[in-house]
């Protein structure tokens, strides 16, 4: 089996996944980026010879060729609609590990700093957003407005700050173990994250009462961290390890029956923990131990068969795909059959359901002109629903389709399902989120 060289393509690429793609196209229109510029080097197929060429060493690696490369979400979407079985994601991402240290990306220094040494830390990313949620809070963007001032501040401000919400529902910090309620059928630790236990704290108390609420006994661990995925899919895959050897310390993987996570991009890189500490001390052995035991929330429940909730919702409703958890996780009907469970809830299918919504990460801070057309697009589709509420299982499709429904439609309910849930399962409603991301995203237009 031909490995590729070190000095062309990065160690852990293995050549034969290049030669299981036979080109056939049918990729092509699940690709995002492909779908909006309908250009064959922004289509998986392309970005393949792309990437082969440069092993190869046909063509150099260069500014042109990485371009198209970093349009990429990793979304995963062709390998769903792939009848060859190509691993699309074991070939981006290890090529990104050796794009970074060969052709540099062309990222601002305080944007790479924030992206890996700030959100990836709780603390730091509380403190970092301070700032820009007091800003909010004060009204101090309008007062900008008002000035005309706004348009002079960077681009990227504005984008950032267009995706901070401005209002969430405030609870206290979780206990280290939450009991259950009736009797006791599972044990389970919950992963809070980084950016969600900044910016949806609420989200994991959902998540927390909706296990609480079908007989699991919740421990939240003290001290977690990232999971590694935001430094993993930018190909950082040693500091992505670090993180996840962290982790690994924390979770006390032999004392639950199940390792639970709400956020579909965490879930699939805990998911994929053997591969990357393969090369770690004692390869697999801890890693692999720690993703078997890992379930997405909805896939829990419903392995676990789930209490059915008695308060009504009545609400029509939509649900968008998260693409690590459609495509990546390959969950699908789960979260649809829990929403459906709700008495009240009309659920109605979203065109698009499974197209990327731009968030990918970080994807809308590096890439956000397209990242902008994608967010745009998923917000269409969203309300030709005529639907009150759309839920997404992801803490970056939440932030990115709030900014540009809630423009339009501020009275829409943007949640993850398991705050439908826990409205459904303790009769209380969170308030709605209805400015996140409005007047920031309009100044813009």
């Amino acid at each position: 089996m031909q490995q590729v060289s070190k000095s062309h393509a990065g160690a852990g690429i293995d050549y034969e996944l290049f030669l299981d793609c036979v080109h056939c196209g049918l990729c092509t229109a699940s690709c995002p980026t492909y779908l909006e510029l309908g250009t064959e080097m922004d289509s998986p197929r392309g970005r393949i010879y792309l990437m082969r060429a440069v092993v190869d060493g046909r063509i150099e690696l260069d500014q042109v060729v990485r371009r198209h490369l970093d349009l990429c979400l990793d979304c995963r979407a062709c390998e769903s609609a792939c009848p060859s079985g190509v691993h699309y994601g074991e070939l981006i991402e290890p090529f990104r590990a050796d794009m970074l240290q060969r052709c540099p990306p062309a990222l601002p220094f305080w944007l790479r700093g924030l992206l890996h040494y700030v959100l990836p830390y709780p603390r730091r990313a509380r403190w970092a957003l301070w700032p820009a949620r007091t800003l909010l809070a004060l009204g101090w963007d309008r007062f900008l407005r008002r000035l005309k001032l706004w348009s002079k501040l960077p681009q990227t401000i504005r984008d950032m700050l267009a995706l901070v919400p401005r209002q969430r529902v405030k609870r206290p910090p979780l206990p280290e173990l939450l009991p259950s309620r009736g009797p006791k059928r599972a044990r389970v630790a919950l992963v809070t994250g980084c950016v969600n236990s900044v910016l949806f704290h609420d989200v994991n108390w959902a998540t927390a009462y909706v296990l609480q609420a079908n007989g699991c006994e919740v421990v939240i661990p003290r001290g977690q961290g990232c999971c590694g995925a935001l430094d993993y899919h930018s190909g950082r895959v040693r500091a992505a390890a670090e993180h996840a050897r962290r982790l690994l310390q924390t979770i006390p993987v032999n004392d639950v029956d199940a390792i639970v996570c709400n956020v579909a991009g965490c879930g699939s890189t805990l998911k994929e923990y053997a591969r990357l500490l393969a090369d770690g001390p004692a390869p697999d052995r801890a890693g692999t131990r720690f993703a078997d035991k890992v379930r997405d929330v909805h896939e829990f429940l419903m392995e676990l068969g789930p209490v059915p909730p008695s308060y009504p919702l009545a609400l029509r409703a939509t649900y968008h795909d998260a693409c690590h958890l459609c495509h990546a996780q390959r969950i699908r009907r789960q979260p649809r059959q829990l929403l459906r469970l709700i008495p009240g809830l009309e659920l109605v299918e979203l065109d698009e359901s499974e197209i990327c919504c731009g968030a990918a990460g970080s994807y809308n801070l590096a890439q956000p002109a397209m990242a902008a057309r994608l967010g745009q697009r998923k917000a269409d589709r969203i309300l030709a629903t005529q639907a009150q509420a759309v839920f997404a299982a992801n803490a970056g499709c939440l932030l990115q389709i709030a900014r540009y429904v809630c423009e339009q439609r501020p009275d829409v309910w943007v949640a993850h399902p398991v705050e439908a849930l826990w409205a459904a399962y303790s009769g209380e409603r969170p308030p709605v989120a209805s400015t996140q991301g409005t007047q920031a995203t309009r100044s813009q237009r």
